[in-house]
């Protein structure tokens, strides 16, 4: 589509929409300004005066931006802190984490993690490690990990959205070891099973000489919002052992959910 400027409409650098990055730049120019009228933001985009009063006109029909009705001029509405709380909800998840995992690590001295779901794949977000002189450190805070090969990923994966579950069945599964589920048949019936008992295993899933165990954390409104999980050797942590540390993981989620607002 063609603009009123002469522009296409997805002439970005990159195969970025270009209506979509100078929409964001008027939000940026006005947390820059405070407010700024349609002239001044045309010529700040090098874009004729009706392009930028359609832009402004989208933003305004979403709240993002309003008109100060005595000058004229444009400032960002509160639509954009509608946005910006979901990020101030995602960092109570990392404090209210990190103090989770602490306690569950103190209390069986294994490295501990909470992960949620970002962009097709499980990324975590507080972790703590034990004290014993053989744990696992390949995990860090900030890694996104495989959904089908992980204890949090699986746990993550059985309670997206259908369209959600469907989309990575869709996709090749990377095979990080030699028990890496990489079937998605095999993997939809493991899902089911997740759903069914309430927590994930992976064992040498994602590495050999690991296991991990992952249960979910519900949310404010009940949903699964995060993962939480051991991880430790398997000499350590074998398959047999997995009903038995069930109970604990999940107590630290109820304690987890609590924080978040969850009912307990």
């Amino acid at each position: 589509m063609t603009n009123a400027d002469g522009t296409d409409d997805l002439g970005g650098a990159g195969g970025t929409v270009q209506s979509v990055d100078r929409a964001i730049q008027i939000l940026e120019m006005l947390a820059d300004a405070s407010s700024l009228g349609v002239s001044e933001i045309s010529r700040r985009l090098g874009v004729h005066r009706s392009t930028a009063f359609r832009l402004l006109a989208t933003l305004e029909a979403r709240n993002l931006v309003e008109q100060e009705e005595r000058r004229g001029t444009y400032q960002l509405g509160f639509g954009v802190l509608r946005l910006a709380g979901r990020i101030t909800a995602r960092m109570d998840i990392v404090k209210d984490a990190q103090q989770v995992c602490d306690e569950l690590t103190n209390e069986l001295n294994e490295t501990s993690n909470v992960a949620i779901f970002d962009n097709g794949a499980a990324v975590n977000v507080s972790q703590a490690t034990g004290t014993r002189l053989v744990s696992v450190t390949r995990q860090y805070v900030g890694q996104r990990t495989p959904l089908h090969a992980t204890s949090t990923g699986k746990v993550l994966l059985a309670h997206a959205p259908a369209d959600v579950v469907r989309h990575a069945l869709s996709q090749p599964l990377e095979q990080c070891t030699g028990n890496t589920l990489t079937s998605p048949a095999a993997l939809e019936a493991h899902l089911e099973l997740v759903r069914e008992r309430g927590w994930a295993a992976a064992a040498e899933e994602w590495e050999y000489d690991t296991n991990a165990l992952a249960v979910p954390v519900s949310g404010q409104d009940g949903s699964v919002v995060a993962a939480l999980s051991i991880t430790a050797p398997s000499f350590r942590m074998p398959e047999a052992s997995f009903p038995g540390l069930v109970d604990v993981l999940k107590r630290h989620a109820r304690q987890l959910g609590a924080r978040l607002g969850a009912a307990v």
